[in-house]
């Protein structure tokens, strides 16, 4: 899904972000690259909240929606939400010989897994695509 954050800068101050449909769900960085990457994150955190609390997520705003509500000068950005993490769950792969030494071996040169390292590259691929 993918959600409105507004963004707003005043003079002498940083970029911040906040979320019609998440009261209380803010963000902000020095520059708007920081603020838009710390607002995916302060969505994806405190979506994640939400859940573990059992609370149901909202559908998202219209943008008329959202800036009626805007109290000042604002920007919206879109910000999608990254699906939850699920349990778990153990498989079976059959991948190259030596393509799995490399991963090993990189996996273990940052203090990884060998899952956590295939499950990271999968998202990363996944949020490309």
């Amino acid at each position: 899904m993918v959600y409105l954050a507004l963004i707003r800068k005043d003079e002498d101050s940083s970029f911040g972000v906040e979320f019609p449909d998440f009261p209380g769900c803010i963000s902000g960085g020095d520059t708007l690259t920081e603020a838009a990457a710390g607002a995916r994150e302060a969505l994806d955190l405190h979506v994640r909240g939400m859940l573990e609390d059992g609370d149901a997520i909202p559908e998202p705003s219209s943008l008329e929606e959202a800036l009626a509500s805007a109290e000042g000068e604002v920007v919206p950005m879109l910000v999608e939400l990254s699906p939850p993490k699920g349990p778990a769950v153990r498989l079976n792969i059959t991948l190259d010989g030596a393509l799995l030494r490399r991963i090993d071996e990189a996996a273990s040169r940052r203090g990884s897994s060998r899952s956590a390292f295939l499950a990271e590259a999968a998202r990363h691929e996944l949020e490309a695509s």
